[in-house]
């Protein structure tokens, strides 16, 4: 166990940069942009939200509460219906692109 644990902490990192250009294809690939616009500025409905340089963290929790069903309302049907799609590890390259829109 401890073996893997030291593996683990030392897998190395990949740069923002490049999380944020995976970030750019998902962004595409999970349909966000039809709703939200190129950059996360220009969303398809006056209720949904800009997401273009929302904070990485914040983003992601939204996401994930988003797919779990702890958070929902009215907003957020359209979302549960492409999250489902949307693993763990894309849902953290998508908000850290998202951060990356400023």
């Amino acid at each position: 166990m401890k073996q893997a644990v030291v593996f683990a902490l030392l897998m190395p990192v990949p740069p923002l940069a490049a999380i944020a250009a995976d970030g750019a294809a998902l962004y595409i690939e999970k349909t966000c942009v039809a709703c939200h616009g190129p950059n996360g500025n220009k969303p398809l409905l006056p209720s949904y939200p800009r997401i273009g340089g929302q904070n990485a963290a914040y983003a992601e929790q939204q996401m994930r509460d988003i797919k779990s069903g702890a958070r929902a309302n009215g907003q957020t049907a359209a979302m549960k219906g492409i999250m489902h799609l949307v693993d763990d590890m894309e849902i953290k390259t998508l908000a850290v692109y998202l951060e990356s829109l400023k």
